[in-house]
């Protein structure tokens, strides 16, 4: 079967790289997908926020399945365009439809989903320029860390954490008043701050039933010991050693299947991934956050451990037959280490040469910000987040290793990764 999946980055990367191994695959494009991507499908330049051309293409392609890499799509709305089409109607969509997608498009709607079907997660309040001022005095009376979320996508950027109430308050007029994340931070979500170990859980859930996939860790702040501004992820650990059997039994009984019955009740024909961001906390979970897509840098080391088909648990989505579906997991960990730009989260150049690639042992070299050189030829930067390699092992430790020795060998202008990965979980 002919397949589109949407973006560019080391998530989209990921997923061609797995869905390249599945005997269902006929042909697999990817728009606009990346250096690395073109190795196991065919790159097109195609504008989907224009869906006179993306019905065209998939009329003219066939395509059977599209797959929705990131959540800005999604959020906008893509799935219930192609629904409702007549021509393209029956083409299935990985990924939400645009009241599914809230759950990562607005924190304040999935904090009043929560707090709805009683999944735990941090106090909060929602504030906008209409009350600011009730907003100054909610921090007065708070207590630190002060934790602020613009309302709306903000890159991964929109979260800040601070000590200092007057920092706080100046940072809620910031946001709300300045508009310092554009119209995400029009409101803002205060939250409680919960202290503990962080990780990530995935499900692929057909609406009814869903699949668990392999936990991991990521890492977002630039610098080591998780200091500096937050990134896009600079790299990822699967599974989590703390995530037991009795902790992940916590987790779908009380945050995964009320999520599961609550987007029921809610009405909403879930249909792909939900991430959902969590804390240990006591020992119990609590919600960060939903993502309503596979998370990215974590996609890249645990993609890499499911065995089963991809393409077949998609088609489970897609047909509503997921509990059928057998998921197979490799028991070796995986790392991926994230290489970024120099600069990266700021200000950052791109078009640096990427060399030794080909020199890369016994490590998954995936693509991020890529893209290749139209005289040259030759593998170049082309984002902040550029090249991200996963390896196994039969501990986190030598997945690390043969990472951290991969990594010391692709090179370009600027290179830089944290060395640290992992080390909160010793």
């Amino acid at each position: 079967m002919n397949i589109l999946l949407i973006g560019s980055g080391g998530r989209e990367h990921a997923i061609a790289w797995k869905l390249a191994q599945s005997k269902l695959l006929s042909k697999l494009y990817i728009a606009p997908g990346n250096a690395g991507t073109e190795n196991h499908g065919i790159n097109i330049n195609l504008n989907i926020s224009d869906f006179s051309s993306l019905k065209t293409f998939i009329l003219e392609k066939k395509i059977r399945l599209v797959i929705v890499g990131p959540e800005a799509p999604l959020v906008e709305g893509i799935h219930d365009l192609i629904l409702a089409d007549d021509d393209i109607g029956d083409v299935p969509v990985i990924g939400p439809v645009k009241r599914g997608a809230m759950l990562e498009g607005s924190k304040d709607f999935a904090n009043n989903f929560m707090e709805k079907y009683n999944i735990p997660t941090a106090s909060y309040k929602t504030f906008s320029r209409e009350n600011l001022k009730e907003g100054i005095r909610y921090l007065e009376s708070a207590k630190p860390p002060y934790v602020l979320k613009a309302d709306g996508l903000a890159a991964g950027k929109g979260v800040v954490i601070l000590e200092s109430l007057e920092e706080a308050k100046s940072e809620l007029e910031d946001m709300i008043g300045n508009e310092k994340f554009g119209k995400a931070s029009q409101k803002v979500v205060i939250e409680e701050f919960l202290s503990g170990i962080e990780l990530s859980v995935f499900v692929l859930t057909d609406g009814k039933d869903y699949k668990i996939l392999p936990s991991a860790k990521d890492y977002k702040r630039i610098g080591e010991n998780d200091t500096g501004l937050n990134t896009g992820g600079m790299g990822s650990i699967s599974p989590v050693p703390f995530a037991n059997d009795e902790f992940m039994d916590k987790i779908e009984e009380r945050i995964i299947k009320p999520t599961i019955k609550g987007l029921q009740a809610e009405g909403i024909n879930y249909k792909g991934f939900i991430f959902f961001g969590l804390i240990k906390v006591d020992g119990n979970p609590f919600v960060i956050e939903y993502n309503v897509r596979m998370g990215d840098p974590e996609a890249e080391s645990v993609l890499p451990r499911i065995q089963s088909d991809l393409l077949d648990l998609f088609l489970g989505v897609a047909e509503g037959n997921i509990s059928r579906k057998k998921l197979e997991v490799d028991p070796r960990s995986a790392a991926a280490v994230f290489l970024v730009s120099g600069g990266y989260p700021g200000t950052y150049e791109k078009g640096k040469v990427i060399s030794n690639l080909d020199k890369t042992m016994d490590t998954i070299v995936f693509h991020a910000g890529t893209t290749k050189d139209k005289e040259t030829g030759k593998v170049i930067t082309n984002g902040g987040r550029v090249i991200a390699l996963c390896s196994f092992g039969n501990s986190m430790l030598e997945a690390l290793e043969l990472s951290y020795r991969n990594a010391a060998i692709v090179d370009f202008d600027g290179k830089y990764y944290r060395k640290d990965l992992g080390n909160d979980l010793l």
